[in-house]
């Protein structure tokens, strides 16, 4: 990287990669002593909210992290907000594994609703912080490159304003229905994997 922004990706990376690793460990190898009381494959299944958790949580680090790379193939350019809010998404993106750990432990019982609330509310401010992020390097052209290609531009912010209202709409869910709070923030990881000029052109179909 020969570009202004090369010391705030690199950084990025590693935090990502950091963040998306320790997913793992909500994913317990059981023990030999109750292998010999309770079958194998049973005490695997008794692990599913952690699996739920884990392919969610990996999805959306996963996918950020491939928006984040999209976003600074188009910012050149950078100044001290733009590192801070850099910041403050990275802080966003390492809590990640607290919020899942919670999801883990309680979905299927009786408080699942409220892990679901805290599970979907940290993306929800990570949302928030991405579009604020993009944004401030956007406005007139404030980061870009001198040849950034202005329908692309346009597409990406369409498709990442929707952002913030649809993990918000998951996280209002969560209080009608635990299962289809956590479909619609998968499903949203997937929408959120397109190419922007894809999105747009679903959107428009639909």
């Amino acid at each position: 990287m020969d570009k202004e922004t090369a010391r705030i990706e690199a950084f990025s990376d590693g935090v990502f990669a950091i963040a998306i690793t320790l997913l793992v460990l909500e994913l317990k190898i059981p023990h030999e002593s109750d292998v010999g009381e309770v079958a194998l494959s049973t005490l695997l299944l008794r692990q599913w909210p952690a699996y739920v958790s884990f392919v969610i949580s990996f999805a959306f680090i996963g996918i950020m992290w491939i928006n984040h790379h999209r976003l600074f193939n188009h910012i050149k350019r950078a100044d001290n907000t733009l590192m801070i809010l850099n910041l403050l998404l990275l802080m966003g993106v390492t809590a990640v594994p607290f919020p899942t750990a919670i999801l883990s432990q309680h979905l299927g019982h009786f408080d699942d609703r409220l892990a679901v609330l805290v599970f979907n509310g940290t993306y929800v401010v990570i949302a928030i912080v991405f579009n604020v992020l993009w944004r401030y390097a956007v406005h007139e052209g404030r980061l870009l490159g001198h040849d950034a290609d202005l329908t692309t531009i346009e597409h990406i912010t369409k498709q990442y304003a929707f952002g913030p209202l649809l993990y918000l709409a998951s996280f209002g869910l969560a209080w009608i229905n635990v299962a289809a709070s956590l479909a619609l923030s998968f499903g949203l990881a997937i929408f959120f994997a397109l190419p922007p000029h894809v999105a747009a052109r679903h959107k428009r179909e639909g």
